[in-house]
């Protein structure tokens, strides 16, 4: 499998966001690999009021934010469901990260429809919550070197064309509305809204 390079991660987050659509998202289970194609992100860096690393505040919750990149960022939102983002940033900025919202299913759609207890595809991984509830990743992988390729890894995917791509606003947030780095592409079934 062709994983994405670290230095592909050492780029603007805003970058990064948009460059992951169509990318695999992968997380070995048991040895099986269940995937599917990145097809929504939103960036969040550190200069932003609605990163958790905003102004440079590091926290035990956010610590893997301001490690290196290519590590895989997981904590629980509203208590109940885990996120997944992969710690992405330039070197003139400390922390940074990528949200990944929403995925295509490509291996392991059984799995992933009984992890949801939900046979209809189109619902297995479109939303934060329900794509790490469908790959089974949990606060466990927080801090996981997406590079070695072990549990949780980013390959190449498909190529999406610049023209499928949509910039939009970030959902969710009550803080830096306004940025448009939330990134989906245009006309996939899987997007989260």
């Amino acid at each position: 499998m062709n994983y994405l390079k670290k230095s592909f991660y050492e780029q603007d987050t805003v970058i990064v966001a948009k460059s992951l659509l169509g990318a695999l998202l992968v997380h070995k289970v048991d040895g099986k690999l269940i995937s599917g194609y990145i097809v929504e992100t939103e960036a969040y860096r550190v200069d932003d009021a609605a990163c958790h690393a905003f102004n440079g505040r590091k926290t035990t919750r956010n610590a893997t934010l301001f490690g290196p990149v290519a590590h895989a960022y997981v904590y629980i939102s509203y208590g109940i469901h885990f996120c997944i983002n992969i710690v992405s940033h330039n070197t003139d900025t400390c922390a940074g990260g990528v949200l990944i919202r929403a995925l295509q299913p490509v291996d392991g759609i059984e799995y992933m429809q009984k992890n949801r207890n939900q046979i209809e595809l189109k619902n297995l991984t479109n939303g934060p919550g329900k794509l790490t509830q469908a790959l089974g990743i949990t606060i466990h992988d927080n801090g996981a070197d997406i590079l070695n390729g072990r549990d949780v890894y980013v390959a190449q995917g498909m190529q999406v064309p610049d023209g499928s791509i949509v910039a939009a606003p970030r959902i969710g947030i009550s803080q830096a509305k306004d940025h448009l780095w939330r990134f989906y592409i245009k006309g996939n079934p899987f997007v989260s809204r």
